[in-house]
């Protein structure tokens, strides 16, 4: 029985032809049914690992300067060994105050008493009695004590008294009358000297009149003591006034 068998020519035309065929008919197809072909195969989707979020960055920090200082600047400090103090501090000692010792008193001549001197004077002076002569505490001729061994006299009114006329001419002492007792102080010189009233008469006016009169007038022959020299004294004196419608009235 006898075949056809086909070169290789024949089979390679064949195959083109079909080929050629079928994408004939695949063309048509698309065509018909209205597909777009795309021209490019986009690229596939990236897998990745996402991470957590990164912290913010941190705020800028503004660093102040330093503040001056308006006290004046101090100077350097002497020089000194290398070294640190200890944490205990010497503690201030305690000064008591000094208290002097009690004056001791130191006479010329022992005596009993605590005093410096020994007398027995109103007036100081260098001896140890009252005045005179010899070496005793007194003043009499003889013995140990420190009297005068004599007596003083007292003060002696010399001038000034009051007078009638002296009574106050004035509405203020219309009908008005009394006692004005007094103090005053009789100097070494026999002038009159602080004027106190003691005892009101009752009128300002009249207890005035009796002072400035007893020392403007009064003149005193002073105290003397058992030496003979005067001494300060004191004088209590007691003036009445009458009224000029009554009798008149011999001043003291």
């Amino acid at each position: 029985m006898y075949g056809v068998h086909p070169n290789a020519r024949d089979r390679l035309i064949s195959a083109a032809g079909a080929s050629i065929l079928c994408a004939a008919i695949g063309y048509a197809l698309i065509l018909g049914l209205g597909v777009s072909i795309p021209t490019a195969i986009p690229e596939a989707v990236k897998t990745f690992i996402v991470g957590p979020t990164p912290p913010p960055p941190p705020p800028e920090k503004i660093v102040p300067r330093p503040a001056k200082s308006h006290r004046p600047e101090g100077a350097a400090s002497p020089a000194n060994l290398r070294s640190k103090a200890t944490e205990v501090v010497v503690p201030k000692p305690i000064i008591p105050p000094v208290v002097p010792p009690p004056p001791v008193i130191a006479t010329l001549k022992l005596g009993p008493g605590s005093d410096a001197t020994t007398g027995a004077a109103p007036v100081p002076g260098p001896g140890t009695g009252t005045g005179g002569e010899g070496n005793g505490t007194g003043s009499g001729r003889s013995g140990n004590g420190d009297g005068d061994g004599g007596d003083e006299t007292p003060p002696r009114l010399l001038k000034g008294r009051f007078k009638n006329k002296d009574f106050p001419n004035a509405e203020a002492v219309i009908g008005a009358g009394g006692i004005v007792g007094v103090r005053y102080t009789v100097e070494t010189d026999g002038q009159v000297t602080h004027c106190m009233v003691t005892r009101s008469s009752g009128n300002g006016v009249l207890d005035a009149t009796t002072c400035r009169l007893i020392e403007l007038r009064f003149r005193y022959r002073p105290w003397l003591d058992a030496a003979g020299r005067p001494v300060r004294s004191t004088v209590v004196h007691n003036q009445e006034w009458v009224n000029q419608l009554g009798p008149p009235s011999r001043g003291n």
